[in-house]
């Protein structure tokens, strides 16, 4: 039994049942196309049975790591750009407190994380910032050359053989990358660095339940067995049952596609939980590298309610209506605080006292929801009883193989990323790199003198 639900309440205005079922037919089309893998890219559906095939001994590999990170070091810099580093933040921040009592904390690492962009500001201060603490390094990269994680960890590594010498790094510093090859796992090799596998038939965005996520969610003080649990229940869950039987990821990837395929071509990830944030990111980065090819796909974006009603409210109610909402809703908080009676009522919130918090948050997601579909807006809403590890696990598996139905029913492939290359190729001519010259001179060429 699953965790999550799915409620189509402010959609079927929006998508005739009969259009609906369509849709369902064409998804369940493109689930048996990732079960029996015969698909574009069927060589990177490797994360579909990841949490059914993960083992004990797996695990307690990682949770051994974990522990020594957290034996000597203070911090932890995670070193990875989108799919290496997104996951596990996301995971991260969804269950770490903004505010907790020293007393309270467990035994942990604060993570940090470096290489997901190139700003100089950001890596002196953290360089600086790292001076005179006590941290390790998780280095994530299939190559190794992937420029922005390459060159922080180029740099973090100088800082550790400096602090520690060269010596004496030797279980500071993890490297998760490809099995045998490339310029990550022969450094490794040279240093004696501890190394995990990235398996080769998954792909970057698809890799949370593989040491590229665990590896840091266990280092940050969390059940890497219970998030695997949950996934294992959603895995369980998908493969069995049809959409005609309420499979949770085609009723999604059905919903979606019908409306896009009614001028909705934006979705936006809706969360009134802070703590969410990064799960936005992460699910941006997956349907937007996966689904965004060949002129087709329906773009990510996210907002923070009720933050951003005071500032994208506006253009969501009465904007242009290209525009789908996938709401993410939590029936119980970890914790609520009373709302108490004032005897003055200068505010004018009296007719509150005596509710929680979470009564008014509740309220705010079914006002909203309400006044968009009543604008044009059709909102999804998934539905999850709280946030913890084993329902993380459910929510990002489930949104794992609907990203991937929701890529066959467009005509793409879900597991591959060409337009990414361009910029790089770009850059690199950009900076005078051996074997881009003519790109260079094409480059100069078009945009003229700067």
């Amino acid at each position: 039994m699953s965790n999550l639900k799915i409620s189509d309440r402010f959609v079927k205005p929006f998508l005739p049942q009969n259009h609906l079922e369509t849709e369902l037919e064409r998804a369940e089309t493109a689930r048996q196309t990732v079960l029996n893998r015969t698909g574009l890219g069927k060589e990177f559906l490797g994360w579909v049975t990841l949490p059914s095939q993960m083992n004990s001994e797996d695990l307690q590999t990682i949770r051994k790591a974990a522990e020594t990170i957290q034996s000597h070091s203070q911090y932890l810099v995670v070193v990875g750009i989108g799919g290496s580093y997104l996951g596990a933040r996301a995971v991260i921040e969804a269950l770490t407190p903004e505010f907790s009592h020293p007393e309270t904390q467990k035994k942990t690492v604060k993570i940090l994380y470096a290489g997901h962009h190139l700003d100089a500001d950001y890596h002196f201060r953290l360089l600086a910032f790292l001076e005179n603490k006590e941290f390790s390094v998780n280095v994530i990269s299939k190559s190794g050359t992937t420029t922005e994680p390459a060159i922080a960890f180029r740099l973090l590594l100088s800082l550790l053989e400096r602090k520690y010498g060269k010596e004496n790094i030797k279980n500071r510093v993890f490297a998760t990358t490809d099995k045998s090859k490339g310029a990550l796992k022969h450094l490794a090799d040279e240093y004696g660095f501890p190394t995990f596998v990235i398996p080769d038939d998954v792909g970057g965005r698809y890799s949370v339940f593989t040491p590229v996520g665990l590896l840091p969610i266990a280092a940050a003080g969390f059940s890497i067995n219970k998030l695997i649990d949950g996934a294992k229940q959603m895995e369980s869950n998908l493969k069995s049952t049809s959409s005609k039987e309420g499979n949770l990821a085609s009723l999604y990837a059905a919903m979606r596609n019908g409306l896009y395929g009614l001028g909705k071509t934006t979705e936006i990830f809706v969360s009134y939980q802070p703590t969410l944030n990064y799960l936005a990111e992460w699910w941006k980065q997956l349907f937007g590298e996966s689904e965004g090819k060949n002129a087709k796909g329906i773009f990510p974006a996210s907002v923070q309610f009720t933050t951003d009603l005071h500032s994208m409210g506006q253009y969501i109610q009465d904007g242009e209506r290209k525009i789908m909402e996938t709401v993410i809703k939590i029936e119980t908080p970890k914790q609520d605080v009373y709302l108490t009676e004032k005897t003055d009522d200068n505010d004018g919130l009296n007719y509150l006292a005596g509710k929680k918090l979470s009564e008014v948050n509740q309220s705010a997601i079914l006002g909203t929801l309400i006044a968009h579909k009543d604008g044009g807006v059709p909102c999804i809403e998934i539905i999850l009883p709280t946030i913890n590890e084993e329902v993380l696990g459910e929510l990002m598996y489930f949104y794992e193989f609907a990203c991937a139905i929701s890529g066959y029913m467009l005509g793409v492939n879900p597991f591959d990323q060409p337009g990414v290359e361009d910029y790089k190729n770009n850059m690199f001519a950009l900076l005078g790199k051996k074997g881009y010259e003519k790109r260079k001179e094409e480059i100069l060429s078009h945009i003229g003198p700067t």
